[in-house]
């Protein structure tokens, strides 16, 4: 099986740029570690100043996504790293309350094109 690649899209409060990037930079080992478990790799996000977007992209190389996405939200460490920057977001998903719960705090886009070339 390939991997799944998975994007995902969100706003970043303009007040909250600086800080985001600064936890970023020094992301806790335990929230990396509950994504390696689940499966993750190739994890991005990038951000698109003009629109205030986040843009994630990672490769899923599990075989239950829903589960292992599940056991990455019942990770304590993984959510008090959200109550950390959930605030700094805002959904684009309308009832959206925050990450790991029933509905999804970041959009998912739709792969519509794919280039694999030769490395």
């Amino acid at each position: 099986m390939s991997a799944k690649r998975v994007c995902q899209l969100i706003k970043l409060k303009p007040s909250a740029e600086a800080e985001y990037r600064a936890i970023h930079a020094a992301v806790w080992p335990s929230v990396l570690a509950a994504l390696e478990r689940a499966h993750v790799t190739d994890y991005s996000i990038h951000y698109y100043a003009p629109l205030e977007l986040l843009i994630a992209t990672f490769k899923y190389t599990g075989s239950d996504y829903e589960a292992d996405m599940k056991k990455v939200a019942e990770d304590p460490e993984t959510q008090r790293w959200w109550k950390v920057t959930d605030v700094m977001q805002e959904s684009l998903i309308d009832g959206a309350e925050g990450s790991g719960k029933d509905i999804p705090w970041w959009a998912e886009a739709e792969e519509v094109f794919r280039f694999e070339g030769k490395a």
